[in-house]
């Protein structure tokens, strides 16, 4: 018998301590070679830690929440072998994923067009694979811990097989699904305290970080007619082989010229150092919603793609992130981002800026309304555009100006072809 002791991986980037999500085994637990031991969480991504032995789970330090040093003890096992992680200088190579199921956005990475797919009621319930970790949230872990049930063996009900807490609860009782009994204008005492870790930790800290920077906020309306009859064409005519489009990637190409005259919207300011450097790069960053959080995975060179270049990589990066795949790479080094909430747009936002950057465009949903066109009246397509600036280092002259500049591709499409 040997003791292998697993310490908290060097991540790399000179991180120095990491924040415990949630373990994946407990003391007294058997594991095998390769087996998620714990979730741990950088400033950009969480990283899943393996097991790099078979052995028993002696002893684990710390509770989901805690702050640890990178080399410090995270856990010990009991092997069969000489152990001593320490001996031999192993340690446990941890796989990277971002924050469990793209940003401090008000909203997620869909375009106003984007259809949303919802999740069937009529999911059918299935069992956990015990080889798997089970489809659950971190509050059902602790609660069926504390039920000391085994979630491999506990039927989901909820979508997609996901367990919910009143699987747990059934599971432990032994009995078998019963209809809810709803009792109209009953009155309720419960509280539910729910710690603030993890993905939704880091968002906090952003934001409140981020909500130091004197916002300004300017709204304008754009007629989007033209451009949906010339993407409707461009879909008919080119969408099985190119892939369909949304207003996103024209809204990318509009910015991509825009900030040829407006360098400082393309830019960050590192208020320590009073710098602001502008890039001629456009690495837009897109808001996009997943079920830890909104994420805002990086469009690199948006200046280089075409309508349908951009389009694609906005998808790949959407599903990364939302599939739980993307890297930090795909995840930082933004220079300007986009938000919408897609459908739910609303008709004004008012997005908060993703620091260090100094400008964020955010869109709206598309509304058919009456106007006055050409001397008459007329139906036509409208979509607001909330946008947010840094006033540090930009005036609010030098932002509607670019909203105007923005406002006029997406207006007259034609121009975005046009150097």
């Amino acid at each position: 018998m040997g003791i292998h002791v697993v310490k908290v991986p060097d991540i790399g980037e000179g991180i120095a301590e990491v924040e415990l999500v949630e373990w994946r085994v407990r003391p007294g637990d058997t594991v095998v070679a390769d087996q998620p031991l714990v979730d741990l969480m950088t400033d950009k991504a969480t990283v899943e830690v393996p097991s790099p032995v078979d052995g028993k789970v002696l002893a684990a330090n710390g509770n989901a929440g805690d702050k640890l040093a990178v080399g410090s003890e995270l856990l010990r096992l009991e092997t069969d072998g000489t152990g001593g992680a320490e001996k031999r200088g192993e340690q446990a190579v941890p796989r990277e994923t971002p924050p469990a199921k793209s940003g401090e956005r008000a909203s997620a990475a869909e375009t106003p067009s984007a259809k949303t797919t919802a999740t069937s009621p009529t999911t059918a319930a299935r069992p956990a694979a015990s080889s798997e970790k089970a489809l659950a949230s971190p509050s059902v872990r602790r609660h069926a811990r504390e039920l000391s049930v085994d979630l491999s063996q506990v039927r989901g009900t909820g979508p997609d097989g996901r367990i919910v807490h009143e699987d747990v609860v059934r599971h432990a009782a032994g009995g078998a699904a019963k209809p809810a009994v709803v009792q109209r204008y009953a009155e309720r005492d419960g509280e539910h305290a729910v710690p603030v870790i993890g993905m939704r930790r880091q968002i906090a800290l952003h934001m409140q970080a981020t909500l130091r920077i004197p916002h300004f906020t300017y709204v304008e309306e754009v007629d989007v007619t033209d451009l949906e009859v010339l993407r409707s064409k461009l879909n008919e005519r080119f969408g099985e082989e190119r892939g369909r489009l949304t207003v996103l990637p024209f809204l990318m190409r509009a910015i991509v010229l825009s900030v040829n005259a407006f360098p400082q919207m393309n830019a960050r300011f590192d208020d320590e150092k009073g710098i602001v450097t502008r890039f001629e790069a456009v690495n837009i960053g897109i808001a996009t919603q997943t079920d830890a959080g909104l994420m805002v995975p990086v469009v690199r060179h948006a200046e280089a793609r075409d309508l349908w270049g951009s389009a694609a990589e906005v998808v790949r990066l959407a599903d990364a992130a939302r599939a739980g795949k993307a890297t930090r790479d795909e995840l930082s080094g933004s220079t300007i981002t986009i938000t919408s909430l897609g459908p739910l747009g609303g008709i004004v936002t008012t997005p908060v800026i993703n620091a260090p950057e100094v400008a964020i465009v955010g869109v709206n949903r598309i509304v058919e309304r009456p106007v006055v066109h050409a001397g008459a009246i007329v139906p036509r397509r409208l979509m607001n555009l909330s946008s947010s600036f840094d006033h540090r280092v930009i005036d609010g002259q030098h932002a509607a100006e670019f909203v105007q500049a923005l406002r006029g591709y997406l207006e007259c499409p034609a121009l975005l072809f046009v150097e």
